[in-house]
């Protein structure tokens, strides 16, 4: 004989209070005491009761279901942002959609406008490029549908956002370079559609000049393992060739190092090597990278707690700006004397 599954009611019952009050305790809501929170949980657990999406947005019209939407083609980045919203959603009983972007194109924002219809999501997180996307923003305003922007562009909007000081963090890289005795400094530069993109390569820029510097080294990437490998032979086959190399994300760091080994050069001995890494995957390589530490984990579980306190009514600042670190590792040393001896990197 089947058993009857334990519904909402159930639990009000044995709680003896009302369906709201448990909707509220499932909410995590403010206005119930912490006695009755004590009873009705107690009440679930003696039950083994747990709750379905409608049953908890019961009283508060809301389903506990928020949206992570990407279209970014690095897969480390993809897996942090996603375990980040989804440690913060757990916290607090809120189940994660995932919806991939990628490949979309023009059919970006009917398509993610359907998903948030159909899945009467309570709001979303909006990753880059997606949280640049102006279509898409106005789209969700026309709609009512709250959303917080990763890591989005200098467009000026009230929605909440998480950002890191890109600047700050390229000019403490490309200086540390320049500490220790590099001139021939490279900067392969990440996907031109995102906007941190091109704020780290402004910055590297302008960097480089205050210390007369030229930043002529400089090839596009697009966030992605090979693209980091084609910058990186196009740049060790100039004829003055760089003595160290800043990559704008850890897949093209990943592409640098292959090809150094594809070519027997010695890091850092021939060729200092540093990236930007939001993954802890540079860590793993040899030798490990040194690195501007971002955490895509860490930016994903802020905008999304940002997004639960929007969605319970609260006030949350506009701007959320996290901290990096440098952190050095055995990629990067002194200028050696190849380079000033103006050997190239392939040279004996």
């Amino acid at each position: 004989m089947t058993m009857a599954r334990t519904t909402i009611d159930d639990v009000a019952a044995r709680a003896g209070v009302s369906i709201k009050t448990v909707s509220r305790v499932l909410n995590d809501e403010p206005g119930v005491r912490l006695e009755t929170r004590d009873r009705v949980r107690l009440a679930m657990t003696a039950l083994n009761y747990h709750p379905s999406l409608p049953a908890r947005s019961l009283a508060g019209r809301r389903s506990n279901l928020l949206g992570l939407i990407y279209d970014d083609p690095s897969p480390t980045y993809v897996f942090n942002v996603q375990h980040g919203a989804m440690a913060r959603c757990r916290e607090s009983k809120h189940r994660l959609f995932v919806f991939s972007c990628k490949d979309l194109g023009d059919q970006v924002v009917p398509e993610v406008l359907a998903m948030a219809e159909q899945t009467h999501v309570d709001g979303l997180v909006l990753t880059p490029p997606l949280s640049a996307n102006r279509e898409l923003i106005a789209a969700l305003d026309q709609r009512s549908i709250p959303f917080v922007r990763v890591a989005p562009d200098a467009f000026d909007h009230p929605s909440p956002r998480v950002d890191m000081d890109d600047s700050a963090a390229t000019r403490e890289m490309t200086q540390h370079l320049i500490g220790l005795g590099h001139r021939s400094i490279a900067f392969i530069a990440g996907h031109p559609e995102h906007h941190s993109s091109q704020v780290r390569l402004q910055a590297f820029r302008d960097c480089m000049a205050e210390y007369g510097l030229s930043a002529h080294l400089v090839e596009q990437g697009f966030n992605t393992v090979p693209s980091g490998a084609v910058a990186t032979r196009r740049l060790i086959g100039r004829a003055e060739p760089p003595t160290a190399i800043l990559a704008s994300n850890s897949d093209m760091a990943a592409g640098v190092i292959l090809v150094v080994h594809e070519l027997d050069l010695d890091v850092p001995g021939r060729l200092s090597v540093a990236s930007f890494d939001d993954a802890g995957i540079s860590s793993i390589f040899w030798p490990p990278v040194t690195i501007i530490e971002q955490s895509g984990y860490n930016m994903a579980h802020a905008a999304t707690d940002l997004l639960i306190r929007m969605v319970r009514g609260e006030t949350v600042p506009g701007t959320t700006l996290l901290d990096h670190r440098l952190v050095v590792r055995r990629s990067t040393g002194p200028v050696s004397a190849f380079e000033r001896d103006g050997r190239r990197l392939g040279a004996a």
